[in-house]
């Protein structure tokens, strides 16, 4: 368990902590693969490169069948296919828009840092409900050189929030992102709607949560 000081500010990832589009974005993907190059991969086959950004979720799983992307084509057509299934059918994880609210009343600073695209985040928080007012700052895969679990996304989302990254609580579900987090020089608590507890505190977490309405009072220093 963490004995660092209180933080003075809370850094969400989205996926996974915000809202579960893993579902969508695979299937999209998928037919992605399908109608383009008219070969059948397995949703399984995107769990390895959860939280590490469009690029390499598609990148990765198209080495493993010698598939020889378009980029970026072959990604906005992805995109494409997710802002339509996500409409209607993508909800917030449970607790998440009343945990990112109640960190802002608590005067606690706020930011989103995810992976994905900014065309994705948009998407995303539109349906869930989250508008940009309710966080302090944003930071998207649009916005760094190196993914998780490198932590120039964290470290990049701490500066935006004018907070050294030690007075920040990263929220994660996926191992490259706590990897990240913990690289940054952050707090971690790990959200278990993609991965196992265990997973996750292997990988470092410092906190565990099912969701953001479980969230252990001492991760917040309540």
């Amino acid at each position: 368990m963490s004995t660092s000081a209180a933080p003075l500010g809370v850094i969400f990832d989205m996926d996974g902590v915000l809202c579960d589009s893993e579902p969508f974005i695979a299937e999209a993907a998928r037919l992605m693969f399908e109608r383009v190059y008219h070969l059948a991969v397995k949703k399984e086959d995107f769990m390895p490169f959860v939280g590490t950004g469009e690029d390499r979720f598609i990148g990765g799983v198209a080495e493993k069948y010698g598939v020889a992307l378009t980029m970026p084509r072959d990604k906005e057509t992805t995109y494409a296919i997710y802002l339509e299934i996500i409409r209607g059918k993508l909800k917030p994880l449970p607790g998440a828009v009343g945990f990112v609210r109640a960190c802002r009343s608590r005067g606690l600073k706020t930011a989103i840092a995810t992976s994905a695209d900014t065309i994705k985040l948009r998407g995303n928080l539109a349906e869930i409900g989250i508008a940009s007012g309710d966080v302090d700052a944003v930071v998207t895969g649009d916005d760094v050189k190196r993914k998780k679990p490198d932590p120039e996304i964290f470290l990049l989302a701490a500066a935006r929030l004018g907070l050294d990254p030690a007075r920040c609580l990263v929220v994660e579900d996926a191992p490259n992102g706590v990897r990240a987090g913990k690289a940054a020089g952050a707090t971690c608590l790990g959200i278990t709607s993609s991965f196992s507890a265990e997973t996750l505190r292997q990988n470092g977490a410092d906190f565990i949560a099912p969701d953001l309405s479980h969230v252990p009072p001492e991760a917040t220093r309540e």
